[in-house]
């Protein structure tokens, strides 16, 4: 019986050392990921990533991680001449697949969400626009025109849609004291605008906008991500 709680006791601590060392390799791919992300035509800010199942040693030998989870914040990229930030972005990614001497890793399929906040699309937006959330789904865009030599200033509710799969819209429902001749088109050239969303990692795509008090809440799915490498 001693010898049994003996065993009991050694199998026990070698488990303890072993988790204990899967941990600190997991750990330590973590902090080797996050400095290797890549974002095509983008710069980025700070990236954490979170490496999901165990044993993670016996994935690392078979070169296949269940599943990784990144935040990358503050993904920077041209659009259309103007400056585009996404201010986050969320992604889960499964079966990801390590390469070229563990340089590289694709995942399988993945899904996440990024978030374009109200400063970052104002940044984006004509020149002497603001905009911010309108509730209820739309965003409030205000801006000024000259009409004759007459500044006028206009803020409309606008809907935001997704256009191909890559541009953002943004369109007024309607143009307040429209019955003034030549107003609406002056305003809508303004307040309208089209932005190509790029800066997301290679294999991503946007799936569905959505305004909301945070910002732009956009769901992005894809296959064969290439997340380093």
């Amino acid at each position: 019986m001693r010898a049994l709680r003996i065993l009991l006791v050694i199998v026990l601590v070698l488990g303890g050392i072993l988790a204990a060392v899967d941990r600190a390799a997991v750990y330590f791919a973590e902090s080797e990921v996050e400095g290797r992300i890549e974002v095509p035509g983008a710069t980025i800010g700070s990236t954490d990533v979170s490496i999901g199942g165990f044993p993670f040693l016996t994935q690392i030998v078979g070169k296949n991680l269940d599943e990784v989870d990144v935040e990358i914040i503050g993904i920077e990229t041209d659009a259309n001449g103007r400056r585009l930030r996404i201010d986050r972005m969320n992604a889960a990614l499964h079966d990801v697949r390590l390469s070229d001497n563990y340089s590289a890793a694709t995942a399988a399929r993945a899904t996440g969400t990024a978030v374009i906040s109200y400063e970052d699309l104002t940044e984006a937006a004509s020149d002497g626009v603001a905009v911010e959330y309108g509730g209820k789904g739309k965003v409030k865009v205000t801006g000024t025109v000259d009409l004759l030599g007459r500044p006028i200033s206009r803020s409309v509710l606008s809907s935001v849609t997704l256009v191909d799969g890559h541009t953002l819209r943004v369109r007024a429902d309607k143009v307040p004291g429209e019955d003034i001749p030549g107003l609406e088109d002056v305003v809508r050239k303004k307040t309208d605008f089209d932005r190509e969303i790029g800066g997301l990692p290679s294999g991503l795509k946007l799936r569905r906008i959505q305004p909301t008090p945070d910002g732009l809440e956009i769901s992005v799915t894809g296959t064969d991500v290439r997340l380093a490498g």
